[in-house]
């Protein structure tokens, strides 16, 4: 959906009912509006989108019909209670003879939750704006929201839905973003992709659909590529038996021997790792932050690429590329870039069990590493100003700002920022595993239920 200047206004909204701020109109503040719109018959929402589309922010933004959902059609819909809902819209809008167990482009899936959001019910009560917030400020009764055009809206609540915090664009930097709007490189040119998941595969595929015959080298610490998807049930596995509360090193050696007891029966490992995908923000919310450490430390990439895999198209695509030599796997730590006067750039690498750094050259560097990055330094500008005020602070480990379970915002007392919420990546801290639709989703639904009655305290 394009942000049409006439597609609403605050003002048309009226006095009636509750008035909710939604800041970002990616895919976590396009699914807090449907659910709201859903769940709620009076409150008026107004979302905020700094760019002209809704529905796309970094995940479905992209353009390149090769980058493909990393999820099967059949787990993609906007409600969880009706499954079938991006099937039907694909077989009406798209493909007729769409398959529920395909993998289609995250383009698509952004068109889709942009013109479901259009269509909803209740869409009169919805106000879409483009703009961007760059500060909050509470009042007796609400929220003031200033954007960078020195607009300031009042709100009742409002609803943090700003993404991933993703550095911006530098264009003297030696290091393309994979996100930005950097020209591709030389046909012949070398190329670095920083990072080996699912962030690199996009830039293989690309580099390969647009006839890319240089060399391409994928660098890590650990060299692992994202397992592919394959058919596989997912387990039904019971809260009793989950290691709720075990030091880390306990809890991996139960999914190792859980998958052993699967494949020794003639299963498959990932129909455990997607029966305990229900169950992951309560053991991750279990753990105290000594051992959330030591899982960010020793066993989130192994997994990262288990849990968050390929589709098989993509993944054979990818093992083509490397037995024809077009992609090279390497394990070592990145450790820094220059651009030489040549224009090439020499890269600082220290290969895995060396202590001393190689320094090599390539003609193109970009930065696959995803999305954990410096919330203090590349959260968007509301949440950079709600740390700066203390009004928020991020947690130890740097996933992102600090809210409850309840997804309520904290100070760094500890106390509640009220009528202030956190949906999708922004309250990472507190959830873990909210970065996919399926979550994000759930998330959406119960907060549109507990947002539009009135908190009874801020503890």
């Amino acid at each position: 959906m394009e942000l049409k200047p006439d597609f609403g206004t605050p003002d048309r909204l009226g006095d009636i009912g509750s008035r909710i701020v939604v800041i970002g109109g990616g895919a976590s503040g396009v699914l807090m509006a449907l659910h709201l719109l859903r769940r709620n018959s009076t409150a008026r929402i107004i979302l905020i989108e700094k760019s002209d589309l809704l529905g796309c922010g970094v995940a479905y933004g992209t353009r390149d019909p090769a980058h493909l959902l990393n999820t099967r059609v059949s787990s993609m819909s906007a409600y969880a209670d009706d499954p079938d809902h991006f099937l039907t819209w694909l077989r009406t809008a798209v493909d007729p003879a769409a398959c529920p167990f395909s993998f289609v482009s995250r383009t698509i899936y952004g068109r889709y939750l942009a013109e479901t959001l259009s269509q909803a019910d209740g869409c009169e009560r919805l106000s879409c704006l483009r703009g961007e917030a760059i500060r909050l400020s509470l009042t007796g009764g609400g929220v003031l929201v200033r954007l960078a055009d020195g607009r300031v809206l009042a709100a009742d609540h409002v609803v943090l839905a700003t993404g991933h915090a993703l550095p911006e664009t530098d264009p003297d930097s030696a290091i393309s973003l994979p996100w930005g709007n950097d020209a591709l490189p030389a046909p012949d040119a070398g190329v670095l992709l920083v990072g080996t998941g699912l962030t690199m595969v996009d830039q293989v595929l690309t580099l390969l659909d647009a006839g890319h015959r240089g060399r391409i080298e994928a660098v890590s610490r650990r060299g692992l590529l994202p397992k592919p998807h394959a058919d596989a049930a997912a387990s039904v596995i019971a809260s009793d038996d989950l290691p709720l509360g075990q030091p880390v090193s306990i809890a991996m050696r139960w999914l190792r021997d859980r998958v052993a007891d699967t494949e020794a029966q003639g299963g498959d490992w990932r129909s455990v790792v997607d029966g305990l995908r229900p169950h992951v923000q309560r053991l991750w919310q279990v753990l105290d932050m000594h051992d959330r450490a030591r899982f960010l430390r020793h066993a989130c990439t192994w997994w990262e690429v288990h849990r968050h895999r390929l589709p098989p198209c993509s993944a054979e695509r990818l093992a083509v590329a490397r037995a024809e030599g077009r992609l090279i796997l390497s394990r070592a730590a990145f450790r820094g870039a220059d651009r030489k006067p040549d224009g090439s750039i020499a890269v600082r690498l220290r290969p895995t069990n060396c202590a001393t750094e190689d320094i090599r050259t390539f003609q193109h560097v970009v930065d696959c590493r995803g999305i954990r990055r410096d919330p203090a330094r590349h959260a968007a500008p509301v949440i950079r100003q709600m740390i700066a005020e203390r009004l928020a602070y991020v947690d130890p480990l740097g996933l992102g700002i600090v809210v409850d379970r309840r997804a309520r915002v904290l100070r760094p007392d500890g106390s509640t920022l009220p009528r202030l919420t956190a949906i999708g990546p922004v309250s990472r801290s507190a959830f873990w595993e909210i970065t996919a639709i399926p979550d994000i989703r759930q998330q959406a639904a119960w907060l549109s239920e507990t947002l539009v009655k009135p908190e009874c305290d801020s503890k």
